[in-house]
């Protein structure tokens, strides 16, 4: 009888859901299937209805029967096939065999009938004369008869070894009755004397008839019959053992297989870092046999998902940080706008309250300086946006050397404290290909950054040097360094030696200056490092030389290294 889902409801359960565990539909439950279990499921546990407290699953086991091991229908079939060629080959050797002793027998019975034959005819007037069996040449057993016209036997003997014929008695001639003197062969048995090969020859109105006993051809296939069964139960026994032993070796690597891929099945692939999983041992990868073929698709396959849960490990941990950077970036930057526009809003104030705490002209002074400062934020911040969107920037030759030399004249103006020096180790004009403006802000940054973040008396040396396709704008200075645990994020926007959110010194910034040089040397398709420690810090801008670029527009895509 078929359960439906739909009609078996538990006791004083109402109108609570029963549904199969597998949610499928009572049209989907086969027929044949039957009904195993049936057990509440809290709540939140399955995809009961709203509002119940509980849900009830039915488990459904297929009633079909299932395929065993796949080492065990081998060994079956095997089995069966050799059962199936001994069933084959055994009855067709036994009637081979038969076929070719019977077909001995008969010549012999056909050879002997032509010497009795030859004897009956020296004396054909005597029909029950059966002297000829006493010549010598008979062999012992064989039977002789003389027939008249209807195959009456009228006289039938056995010839004895070493002794005279003996005659047959009444129910022995019997049975002799009914073969046809037509030189064919027949099969009779013989009460007391066995089962013989009867062939009936007629000249000139003598007829004989003459038999040889078939115990030898009988015995003989007895025999056979026996051996052959022995041999092939004997056959079937060990080449069952020997095709059970070659399957278990042959089948094992496909064992180690299923090992491996239940234990990657264990693995927690949906937390923490996904390394390391479980191969296929290498022994078992090899791709002449099938089982090796499975064992390396898996270990391909587990190469595969490793690569990509590591890949999504990375993306995610890529992404958290790129929130924490977006997160600290909002921050900073509402920091520093919020100290401008209440510098502007406090002096706004004050003079709207027509107060003579402060000279009109000093506040718009500071308003306008506070202005400033705010809108070289903001326009920092626009340049950054519009690098990491990859806009192409203005493309042309620029002369590193002549942009270095002008930077540092300026530099020497803005921070007459300093040691101020440049160095050129040039063969020819280094020419880059360029936005001239942008280059120019990274060498003053990087200038500006020397000047700011180390005291009145400290040597900044600027060196332009050319080498191998690449143009190299080094500047160092001999100050106090940048601490250690700060070099890492050295190139991020708003790092300052100053972590703290207090409003920096005149003339620290905001903090984007190196990030806007990172930015615009990796737009240009070069890169930037730093290498600090006390007495000495230098950082080292690499970018192509014109005839390496090949392109006339550049975009943006990070490539900074720091070390």
């Amino acid at each position: 009888m078929r359960i439906r889902p739909s009609n078996v409801r538990p006791q004083g359960a109402g109108s609570r859901d029963v549904r199969p565990a597998d949610n499928r539909p009572a049209d989907a439950v086969p027929a044949d299937a039957r009904l195993t279990d049936v057990r509440p499921v809290e709540a939140g546990c399955g995809a009961g209805r709203p509002g119940d407290g509980r849900r009830w699953d039915l488990r459904w086991a297929d009633a079909r029967p299932r395929g065993g091991s796949l080492r065990t229908r081998l060994l079956v079939f095997i089995s069966v096939v050799l059962v199936a060629v001994c069933a084959v080959m055994a009855p067709t050797t036994v009637f081979a065999q038969r076929a070719y002793l019977l077909g001995n027998l008969d010549d012999r019975v056909t050879n002997a009938a032509e010497r009795s034959l030859g004897g009956a005819s020296l004396h054909p007037g005597l029909t029950q004369d059966l002297t000829f069996l006493n010549e010598s040449g008979h062999p012992a057993g064989m039977l002789a008869a003389r027939l008249d016209a209807d195959g009456t036997v009228l006289a039938a003997a056995t010839v004895g070894q070493d002794a005279p014929p003996q005659n047959l008695t009444e129910t022995q001639i019997s049975a002799l009755k009914g073969i046809a003197t037509d030189g064919g062969l027949h099969t009779r048995t013989v009460p007391g004397l066995g089962t013989y090969r009867f062939t009936a020859l007629d000249n000139n109105g003598v007829r004989v008839l003459t038999g040889l006993p078939m115990d030898d051809v009988q015995d003989m296939i007895g025999g056979l019959v026996v051996v052959e069964a022995v041999v092939a139960a004997a056959g079937l026994t060990v080449a069952g053992c020997v095709c059970a032993v070659v399957i278990r070796r042959q089948l094992r690597p496909l064992g180690r297989v299923a090992a491996t891929a239940v234990e990657v099945s264990h693995a927690p692939l949906c937390r923490g870092e996904v390394t390391g999983l479980t191969r296929v041992p290498e022994r078992d990868t090899d791709p002449g046999s099938e089982a090796g073929q499975v064992g390396a698709a898996l270990n391909r396959m587990i190469d595969h998902v490793e690569s990509s849960l590591a890949e999504r490990q990375r993306s995610e941990e890529r992404m958290r940080r790129s929130e924490e950077r977006m997160r600290r970036f909002l921050a900073d930057a509402s920091h520093e706008l919020r100290t401008p526009l209440a510098s502007i809003a406090g002096y706004a104030e004050l003079m709207n309250r027509g107060t003579d705490r402060i000279e009109p002209g000093l506040a718009w002074r500071r308003v306008t300086a506070e202005s400033a400062r705010m809108t070289g934020l903001v326009e920092d911040l626009l340049l950054l946006a519009r690098l990491d969107e990859g806009r192409p920037l203005q493309s042309a030759e620029v002369d590193l050397a002549a942009l270095v030399a002008e930077t540092v004249w300026d530099a020497r103006a803005a921070g007459s404290g300093h040691d101020w020096q440049l160095e050129l180790c040039l063969d020819e004009a280094p020419l880059v290909l360029g936005d001239e403006a942008r280059l120019h802000q990274v060498v003053a940054n990087l200038l500006a950054n020397a000047r700011v973040h180390t005291p009145v008396g400290t040597s900044v040396v600027a060196v332009v040097e050319a080498r191998r396709g690449m143009c190299a704008v080094r500047v160092r200075d001999d100050g106090p360094g940048i601490p250690p645990d700060l070099l890492p994020t050295v190139f991020e926007r708003f790092t300052r030696a100053d972590a703290s959110r207090v409003r920096a010194t005149a003339g620290s910034g905001a903090g984007l200056g190196l990030a806007i040089v990172a930015a615009i040397t990796s737009a240009h398709g070069g890169h930037i490092d730093v290498h600090s420690e006390p007495g000495r810090t230098e950082f080292r801008v690499e970018l192509p030389l014109a005839g390496e670029t090949g392109a006339d527009t550049l975009t943006w895509s990070p490539r900074v290294s720091v070390r």
